[in-house]
């Protein structure tokens, strides 16, 4: 397990793999193959799980600060343990109020554990794993329910049965919780292909279309309402100094899409002949921002200055619990000098011969950039289109408030 993790993270440091999808595809398989690894204790699973994950994904985020999608996942797969806790007690509960019903109302009485009150019901609902959990209480009641006139000749045999309840639970709770990251898994693989479906309802005839970057679910967006015969043109700004817009202009063109490239400087001036924007995002966060390819804030603030809707394609995995000042978000970072300027053009400029010893030419190449969501007209995600105002109770079904800081504190 700590290979897999390791490679991992030797290989999220290194840049050798990038992109929202690819990374939060690979980050959920990692996760899912060190739970079906760890070994659970018969009391506190879910707390032991929780905390066995925490401290994986705590180095995977570290590992490249800016993929929020490490992130995003990790807290996934907390939600979905806390989840399958809640919903494993939920089901002891219930079977243990039909037994109960069944058995003697004086045996019942002198139950030591009185623990099924409503208030324990409506902690497991709200997912607190608070020691000692509510599955620990659970888990010691049967023992005075089902049995509580036991013979010493019993013992061995009521031992063994509990031993056995406790690893079917633990098999449970491990079976659940890997079948609900298998479907996480099975709905970042297809997210393209669910907002693809969408795009007959937005794309119109004689539309056209702007967008920026080289999105691959703007792609097969556009590529869709192509295929429901709507048509429509498409102006690509190049997204310098990456050029990322030549490639998507490329693909574009071999799907049969009429195709025009403008500079990065020439969108303010194409925006007016423009019907709708279309981009995609690095990440969207809690309050409706969107972290983007650098570039992105020019192009809503001109979609905005003449009243283009701006439209935002982005999957589930890319939803960020956080908001941009969190101290835990990492909102961008400075890609290399060379994308501007050769080395031969770059070291002419510098000059040692001052006291200071530094060159007087600098060079800063950011790769994102953070567009507001007052900017942003509609989210289009594999769930549905939504408004930035909804994005923060959207936020709220995928995630757990207790798993917004990934970062296990150090209380002593």
């Amino acid at each position: 397990m700590n290979a897999l993790v390791n490679e991992f993270i030797i290989k999220l440091k290194k840049r050798k793999i990038e992109g929202s999808k690819a990374t939060a595809k690979l980050t959920a398989e990692v996760l899912r193959s060190c739970i079906s690894q760890q070994r659970l204790p018969h009391t506190n699973q879910a707390a032991a799980l929780i905390d066995a994950i925490r401290t994986i994904g705590e180095k995977l985020i570290a590992a490249n600060p800016v993929e929020l999608a490490v992130g995003n996942i990790v807290r996934r797969v907390l939600h979905i343990i806390r989840e399958e806790d809640v919903s494993l007690t939920a089901a002891a509960v219930g079977g243990l109020a039909v037994s109960a019903g069944s058995d003697d109302e004086d045996d019942f009485k002198q139950d030591d554990h009185p623990g099924l009150s409503a208030a324990a019901v409506a902690a497991a609902a709200r997912s607190t794993l608070r020691p000692p959990s509510l599955q620990t209480l659970l888990e010691d009641i049967p023992q005075s329910t089902a049995a509580p006139h036991t013979s010493s000749s019993g013992g061995d045999s009521e031992g063994k049965s509990k031993s056995a309840d406790k690893n079917t639970a633990s098999r449970k709770l491990k079976h659940n919780v890997i079948e609900a990251v298998n479907e996480l898994i099975q709905d970042i693989a297809t997210c393209h292909e669910q907002i693809a479906e969408q795009a007959v309802e937005h794309i119109h005839h004689n539309e056209v279309i702007l967008t920026l970057g080289n999105s691959r679910t703007v792609m097969e967006f556009l590529c869709a309402a192509k295929e429901k015969k709507r048509s429509f043109r498409v102006f690509v700004a190049e997204g310098a100094p990456r050029y990322q817009g030549h490639a998507l202009a490329k693909e574009l063109v071999a799907r049969g899409l009429q195709t025009t490239v403008i500079t990065d400087s020439a969108i303010f001036a194409m925006i007016s002949r423009v019907n709708m924007v279309v981009v995609g995002a690095h990440a969207v966060m809690a309050n409706g921002g969107v972290i983007a390819p650098v570039g992105m804030n020019m192009v809503a603030l001109a979609a905005q200055r003449h009243a283009v809707p701006f439209v935002v394609l982005a999957g589930t995995h890319k939803m960020c619990p956080l908001y941009p000042h969190n101290p835990e978000v990492l909102l961008n970072e400075l890609k290399s000098p060379a994308e501007l300027l050769d080395f031969g053009e770059f070291s002419d400029c510098l000059d040692f011969g001052t006291s200071s010893g530094s060159p007087l030419l600098h060079v800063v190449n950011p790769a994102f950039d953070y567009v507001p969501p007052n900017l942003v007209s509609l989210f289009i995600t594999d769930t549905g289109g939504h408004n930035p105002s909804y994005m923060y109770r959207l936020i709220a079904d995928y995630y757990s408030a207790d798993d917004f800081v990934v970062k296990q504190s150090s209380i002593s």
